[in-house]
């Protein structure tokens, strides 16, 4: 009977979506999404670490804070494979909606979930339970909403489409770090530990039902409606993928690495280094981040524009290559005194984040066929995740105590060279018909 209605529905030929309400609801959705994700990631660099680990010395705080930060990571290629699944076999409309609502729900919870002090060890148990919940939202949503803008672009400008859900992050990461500046701005030290740093958790439930307001006027994408009228679905989209499509399932997360190292190195690490080790106050650094990010902004329509025009390939591996030198510029220009410097780095890294991940929301989804696309692209984009930032502020704390800052620059360096070997493994694929792959 399900099988019937989506067929009927199929060869019915639902109308088209706009380009207007494809771009706002594949850009407000990941906005969101990074939103939340990036909510915990500055508070895992600012306070995690005392309200739910305070058994332990400052150093173990923020190593056990960013190893929280990890476990949505490890969460996410499982969230691909579940909602790529249902992507996959139902839609792409009805699975956005319910990862935006898984990840939302969860921001949510650990803005109400009381401390150590409150509640002991039970604190951080749920502290991480919620993050998996995170990292399973986060991992159904991009691959989403990369599918949204892509399979409902027109001739030439897939990467074009593809930027908007790119452009969410920027966005995302600008109004999370702009609320914590603000609320470091108008709280003291002890009303931010006590309990501001929980309003911008609390926030994301408003957000979200307006992402879900915006995403449920959608229809379902014509390429993924003819794939149904075509009989096209396979029964184990995550079965398909791995045994026929592993190729460039690892050459899309390989690729995808360097753009995790750069962003989560900038922030997370450097937002920690900077308040602890160069002395900078929290606010202050803040806002040098919040300037920096408009540079990545700024990259992501460059990138796409140019990826339309050139090709993929060419524009993967002109940023990856740049990215490389970047790497080598970390401990000069963060240990020379010099707030122009620390400012320098973080508005070159972010430029370089944004040229490297704009492309990303089309190439991905063109390297599979439309049965498994979701899946496929989700599990690129978050296997990635895993080798270029689940663990980068953890290992590059370490590094940094070992060897300086010039190791955490190695590390980024090395990011980008693993991905450009990825790229030039890789066909390109501007000009792929979505819906004859």
């Amino acid at each position: 009977m399900i099988s019937q209605t989506l067929y009927n529905e199929a060869s019915a030929a639902p109308p088209a979506n706009s380009a207007a309400r494809v771009a706002t609801a594949s850009f407000i959705g990941t906005a969101i999404e990074f939103y939340d994700f990036y909510v915990y990631a500055t508070a895992a660099a600012l306070v995690i670490g005392p309200v739910f680990f305070p058994q332990t010395s400052g150093t173990a705080q923020m190593l056990s804070a960013f190893l929280t930060f990890g476990i949505a990571f490890l969460a996410r290629p499982l969230g691909s494979a579940l909602f790529g699944h249902f992507g996959d076999r139902i839609g792409r409309k009805s699975t956005l909606v319910a990862s935006l609502l898984l990840m939302g729900v969860c921001t949510t919870l650990i803005g109400a979930l009381p401390g150590y002090d409150v509640i002991g060890a039970w604190a951080p148990i749920l502290l991480c339970v919620l993050r998996f919940g995170q990292g399973l939202g986060l991992g159904g949503e991009w691959g989403g909403a990369a599918l949204l803008a892509t399979e409902n672009a027109p001739k030439g400008k897939r990467a074009w489409f593809g930027m908007f859900p790119q452009l969410g992050p920027s966005i995302g990461f600008l109004l999370a770090n702009g609320l914590f500046l603000t609320l470091a701005v108008c709280l003291s030290d002890e009303q931010f530990r006590s309990w501001g740093w929980r309003l911008p958790f609390l926030l994301s439930a408003v957000l979200v039902m307006l992402g879900l307001y915006v995403r449920l006027k959608l229809e379902e994408t014509p390429i993924f409606a003819k794939a149904v009228a075509r009989h096209e679905r396979v029964k184990m989209p995550v079965v398909e993928l791995f045994s026929q499509h592993w190729q460039p399932m690892v050459l899309g997360a390989a690729s995808m690495v360097v753009c995790y190292a750069l962003f989560y190195i900038s922030t997370v690490f450097s937002l920690s280094y900077g308040v602890s080790t160069l002395g900078y106050s929290r606010e202050g650094f803040l806002a040098m981040l919040c300037f920096a990010v408009l540079f990545m902004a700024a990259a992501t329509p460059l990138s796409a524009w140019l990826s339309d025009r050139y090709g993929r390939k060419p524009v993967l591996i002109v940023s990856g290559l740049l990215a490389v030198a970047s790497g080598f510029s970390m401990e000069p220009l963060l240990t020379q005194g010099s707030t122009a410097g620390v400012l320098v780095f973080l508005c070159v890294s972010l430029f370089l984040m944004g040229a490297t991940f704009a492309p990303m929301g089309a190439l991905l989804p063109e390297l599979f066929p439309t049965h498994v696309r979701y899946t496929g692209a989700s599990a690129a984009y978050n296997i990635g995740g895993i080798v270029g930032a689940s663990a980068a502020p953890f290992f590059a704390q370490k590094l940094v105590a070992i060897g300086g800052l010039s190791y955490v620059g190695g590390y980024v360096s090395a990011a980008a060279v693993l991905s450009v070997l990825a790229v030039l493994c890789l066909k390109e694929t501007r000009d792929e018909d979505l819906s004859q792959i």
